[in-house]
């Protein structure tokens, strides 16, 4: 008698398990789909802002990036994802100033954290949604960002030149008071230390005869 009550018992189970799976199937049939027809709907398709797909470099109007070339993504990636490759160069005012050379990024390895991005200090870096990378070969996923050719940097005006030479004029003058203070000072401490040589007796006169005084 027990095994025929379990027997219904189960199978009144089984039957209400069923009746839920069918309902959530019934309920997919009207849901409305959400099946992207691509690649058909390239053109018109609109991904997420916060999709992450490949990093880039910010370029403006005139075709120049902010980065600085200071290296704080390439030593926040976990993974050795970031390289990048500096130079020196001369600005107009004579000074030495580093650059960016050679911005190397390497997609198959890197995991999407955003650590460069948001480290930036010059916010110079962003994730774009072109998520279309597929490649045959693993060397063609290594990218250099900086491809477009770089544009030269403004001439300085007249009155920025005559600043700069009268601020390099200034820095000169500076520094040769600065060097002839220093070598007189040297020259006093060196005086200082010097032992004086004791001065000299002077002469005594010639004591007076005795014969001509009683004369």
């Amino acid at each position: 008698m027990g095994s025929v009550k379990d027997y219904f018992s189960s199978l009144g189970s089984g039957i209400s398990s069923l009746l839920k799976g069918m309902t959530v199937t019934g309920k997919e049939f009207v849901t409305p789909k959400i099946t992207e027809k691509y690649p058909e709907n390239r053109d018109t398709h609109v991904y997420p802002d916060r999709f992450r797909a490949i990093l880039v470099l910010k370029y403006d109007a005139e075709g120049r990036h902010k980065c600085i070339a200071c290296g704080t993504c390439e030593r926040n990636c976990p993974n050795g994802t970031i390289t990048v490759e500096t130079k020196m160069v001369e600005t107009p005012d004579g000074k030495k100033k580093k650059k960016l050379d050679r911005y190397i990024y390497d997609l198959g390895s890197c995991t999407f954290c955003q650590l460069c991005v948001t480290t930036c200090p010059t916010n110079a870096l962003e994730f774009s949604n072109d998520f279309e990378q597929a490649v045959f070969t693993r060397s063609k996923l290594v990218k250099q960002l900086n491809y477009l050719p770089e544009v030269p940097d403004p001439e300085p005006t007249p009155e920025e030149k005559a600043a700069a030479e009268a601020a390099r004029l200034a820095k000169i003058e500076a520094a040769k008071k600065a060097a002839a203070a220093k070598k007189a000072a040297a020259e006093a401490a060196k005086a200082a230390e010097q032992p004086q040589a004791p001065a000299k007796d002077e002469p005594k006169a010639p004591a007076a005869d005795k014969t001509a005084d009683s004369e």
